[in-house]
């Protein structure tokens, strides 16, 4: 089921282009410093995705020791007294003292001037620790992606309002000017009656003070107007007096809507790659009862005063195995807290499902609301303008009081005033129903 809501602004208001909001949307999302921030949380993400993916490869690191020791705890090798009978023997066998005496010999256990240098390689082969933890900061940066997308769909709606009630002021400034030219020319008639004596003085003050009050509204109508261009800039991070530029030419309008189309929003997607992320968490909690296996190998050198020949050569290199057997519940207890984040995601989830739902309604009520009330004024405004035509023929003839001018006149003024409020009015319900069925399309 489809609604498509038709706003007809031909009623002789000012237009506005959409073209010239879009240029301002896609500065406002490139330069916005919120927006800046979040990129760089996400490049943040991005490395340490990277990070994470590094873990499965293999590790090398150069390793180097040279040692000199004296003292300490020695092994004792018997040499001469295996050695020694078997070499007198020789020795007389042989007639000779071929066979020298040994001495036994006392070995430090510290080597001294003893070298290590190596080439050490380290690699996971079997690690669901590992595993796991890639998945969760892939989900981060997928986390991250989503809340950037989040603030951007805000900021346009900002930008949007903060567009409409530029306008909204630069409009008003045009009516209190139109405004102030009839006090002036209802100024200019009293002075000419009161010259010719068909009217008192009376009637000429309050055409001055009519004329003081209505420059006082265009003044403060100003100022209202710099506020607004001051927070349109400061959104898209300009100066904050940069003129803001409006093309007038094209008159546009509303498109059709979904009636229920809140599926398409971001924060419902962060709920689900929050809970995604909760999930690999319990799987990674549980992946501690698996072994963990890794390969490591070693290429260098080792000998006593730096000599270096084919015997300092040497590799060694294994397999090394852990198993968590028991860390007294640990683990089993986190699961169950993780079980618990799960109830309250999916909790979550469904309270920021209807959430959703009223603020689609009550911004779609909203909009329609605001489009009965702009119909109403601009109705209002056409036959406040002609009872203000009316009147001013009839104060010339001196058929009515001034009075009555005065009150004909402020009628088509706040008729203006109210026609162009609530003409700006919708297009700001707009936005925030535009906001809430998640339906503009972020190219940027």
């Amino acid at each position: 089921m489809r609604i498509v809501i038709f706003l007809f602004l031909c009623f002789g208001l000012n237009s506005f282009s959409q073209n010239k909001l879009e240029d301002y949307i896609k500065i406002g999302l490139q330069n916005n410093e919120i927006v800046k921030q979040h990129n760089f949380n996400i490049n943040k993400s991005i490395w340490a995705l990277k990070e994470a993916k590094s873990l499965f490869y293999p590790t090398t690191s150069l390793n180097a020791n040279y040692t000199i020791a004296d003292g300490g705890r020695t092994i004792d090798i018997p040499i001469g007294d295996l050695l020694n009978p078997v070499y007198n023997t020789l020795n007389q066998m042989t007639n000779s003292n071929a066979f020298p005496t040994l001495e036994n010999q006392s070995v430090l256990i510290n080597p001294n001037n003893f070298y290590d240098a190596k080439i050490h390689t380290t690699m996971p082969l079997l690690n669901y620790e590992i595993i796991y933890n890639k998945r969760i900061k892939t989900y981060q940066s997928e986390l991250q992606k989503v809340e950037l997308d989040i603030y951007k769909r805000e900021l346009v709606k900002e930008i949007k309002v903060a567009y409409y009630k530029y306008i909204q002021s630069t409009e008003a400034i045009s009516i209190y000017e139109t405004a102030l030219q009839l006090t002036l020319e209802n100024q200019r008639v009293n002075q000419s009656l009161f010259k010719n004596e068909k009217i008192n003085r009376t009637a000429v003050l309050r055409s001055d003070n009519e004329v003081k009050r209505i420059a006082a509204k265009l003044e403060e109508a100003k100022q209202n107007s710099k506020n607004a261009q001051a927070y349109f800039n400061f959104l898209i991070n300009q100066k904050l007096d940069t003129k803001i530029e409006i093309d007038k030419d094209n008159i546009p309008v509303p498109v059709g809507f979904d009636l229920e189309n809140t599926k398409a929003r971001e924060e419902l997607s962060q709920l689900k790659t929050a809970s995604e992320i909760n999930t690999t968490l319990s799987k990674l909690t549980q992946s501690y009862w698996f072994p963990k296996l890794s390969g490591f190998i070693d290429l260098g050198f080792q000998d006593f005063d730096f000599e270096v020949n084919k015997q300092s050569r040497y590799y060694f290199g294994g397999v090394a195995l852990e198993w968590n057997i028991f860390s007294g519940n640990r683990n089993k207890y986190k699961v169950r807290q993780i079980e618990e984040d799960e109830k309250s995601i999916n909790s979550q989830t469904d309270n920021v499902k209807q959430q959703l739902l009223l603020q689609y309604e009550v911004y779609r009520n909203n909009l329609l609301s605001k489009i009965e009330i702009y119909k109403s004024e601009k109705n209002q405004n056409l036959a406040a303008k002609k009872y203000n035509d009316d009147v001013s023929k009839l104060y010339k003839e001196g058929q009515v009081i001034y009075i009555e001018v005065l009150d004909a006149q402020n009628q088509y003024i706040n008729s203006l005033l109210n026609s162009n409020i609530a003409f700006y009015e919708t297009w700001i319900a707009y936005a925030e129903l535009e906001r809430a069925n998640a339906t503009y399309t972020i190219n940027f």
